[in-house]
């Protein structure tokens, strides 16, 4: 038993180029450094392809291996591959034109006439723009308000590229406008504006909350000086018959 792991360890190392890529994709990958096949192809993004009808059982003896084991989605596996990675299919991309046509001559022509441009059952290929090779465009979204996504090197403000229905509060036509109601810096010409006085509070600075809390004390402390003093007209007024002696 330690002679087969001593073994593996040697077959794994010559077969990843040495000691330090074995230790990364052990790392990285659990067991993939020591899962030997046959490899079937690679795509745009590196993704490596590989096959074992002997050693594994079916579900475990198609498996890929990252072009970039430190930021790897699975994503990034496009959907011909994907097929063929789940036993959608038997034939590898790579030579699935070589298949199609080598079938051609043992399909059925129809009797009927058919005006479909695609000359076989695969249908309309349409190219596609991936983004850091992401298939799935739902991936390519900002992680957080005004940060991007940092994982896809997304700048920030960038727009989200999954599609968003018309009527969404997500689409950009759909989305509430920002309607400010003042400006903090209004007499300087600008540059605090604020959509709400919640919103101006956030934008004020220390001095200007302890100025506006002082007006408002002082405000406070008037207008009970006023009602005071109106209190004591009225005791006066019913004391003198309803009659008061000087000016208001």
């Amino acid at each position: 038993m330690v002679w087969s792991i001593v073994q593996n360890l040697r077959q794994g190392a010559q077969f990843r180029g040495g000691w330090w890529n074995l230790v990364l994709h052990m790392y990285t990958n659990g067991d993939f450094p020591f899962k030997f096949g046959t490899y079937m192809g690679c795509d745009s993004a590196g993704n490596r392809y590989y096959e074992n009808r002997v050693d594994y059982p079916f579900g475990q003896h198609r498996w890929v291996e990252p072009g970039d084991v430190n930021n790897f989605d699975s994503a990034s596996i496009p959907p011909e591959w994907h097929g063929w990675m789940t036993s959608m299919n038997d034939a590898p991309p790579n030579s699935e034109d070589d298949y199609v046509e080598a079938k051609k001559p043992y399909f059925i022509p129809l009797d009927i006439k058919s005006d479909a441009p695609a000359g076989d059952n695969l249908g309309h290929q349409e190219a596609l723009f991936n983004f850091k090779q992401m298939h799935n465009q739902s991936q390519i979204r900002s992680r957080g308000y005004n940060i991007g996504n940092p994982i896809l090197n997304l700048p920030p403000n960038v727009p989200d590229a999954y599609y968003t229905q018309p009527g969404s509060p997500y689409h950009p036509d759909f989305i509430k406008k920002r309607v400010d109601i003042g400006d903090l810096d209004e007499a300087a010409g600008g540059g605090r504006p604020y959509k709400s006085e919640k919103w101006a509070d956030r934008l004020r600075t220390t001095e200007e909350k302890e100025a506006l809390k002082a007006a408002a004390e002082e405000h406070q402390k008037k207008f009970i000086e006023k009602f005071q003093n109106r209190a004591k007209e009225q005791m006066a007024r019913r004391s003198r018959g309803g009659t008061i002696i000087g000016s208001r």
